[in-house]
Order: structure tokens, then sequence, then C-alpha cells
């Protein structure tokens, strides 16, 4: 892919990634609170998958964001 993209161009895609990962976030932790008493295992995957999400979301919202999240810390 050698798309030259603007800088305008670079910030609606990040600000996609983040909506997106903002919505697996919240289905992943939905899912993991579904399962927590019918199958430990598959909610133990959920919640993990919502640490990676949770993750993610700081660093996009970082990027978009500078300093604002710094007091979190």
């Amino acid at each position: 892919m050698t798309d030259v993209v603007d800088s305008d161009e670079l910030l609606r895609r990040m600000q996609r990634a983040r909506a997106s990962a903002r919505q697996e976030e919240r289905t992943w932790r939905a899912r993991s609170e579904t399962l927590r008493s019918t199958d430990p295992e598959a909610a133990r995957d959920a919640a993990v998958r919502t640490l990676a999400y949770e993750t993610v979301l700081t660093v996009l919202d970082e990027i978009l964001t500078p300093g604002r999240h710094s007091d979190q810390r």
C-alpha cells in the first residue's frame, strides 16, 4: 500500500480506529460478564481481550489528545 494520506485523513483514520476499539472493548466486557457464571474459561479470555482493547484505547487517546490522560497513571 503506497497511498499517501494527508494529516486530516490520518486523523480521521485514527478516530475511526478509536471508535472501533471502544466498541470492541464494550462488546468483550459484556461477554466476559455474561460468561462469568457459566463458562469461567471463556470469561477469562474475554477479560484479557477487554484489557487489550483498553490498552489500544489508552494509546489512541494519548495520540489524539496528548497530555490529557497523563494524570491517570
